[in-house]
């Protein structure tokens, strides 16, 4: 079974991985010593379905030789999405996957466009 399907690479995904790669205080923070938050250092990934965290650990592991420290895992099923068109009102369903948020260890990072 293959456990990887993808990585997650959307604006939000992207958005969480640059925070922990290089943390941005405020002007306030600055003024009153605050410290940022630690580095949060997470990717996300589409997964089989039928995977649990255990799995999507060791697969993470091996494909990107890293150190995972956590992993959260949410279902997203099928919704029914229907509109009205010219040809009439269309039904259909949109597809069912499972997404994964894998935290690595500190120092570990994955480069996704290494290759491109």
């Amino acid at each position: 079974m293959n456990i990887l399907v993808k990585p997650l690479i959307s604006e939000k995904m992207t958005r969480l991985t640059e925070k922990s790669a290089n943390p941005v205080q405020t002007r306030i923070q600055r003024n009153k010593n605050i410290s940022v938050a630690p580095a949060q250092n997470r990717y996300g990934f589409i997964v089989d379905r039928r995977a649990n965290k255990i799995q999507i650990k060791s697969a993470v592991e091996q494909f990107y030789n890293v150190k995972v420290v956590d992993v959260n895992t949410m279902n997203y099923s099928g919704k029914v999405k229907s509109r009205y068109t010219k040809a009439g009102f269309l039904t259909g369903r949109t597809n069912a996957f499972k997404k994964a948020i894998v935290t690595l260890a500190h120092g570990d990072a994955i480069d996704f466009y290494a290759g491109v």
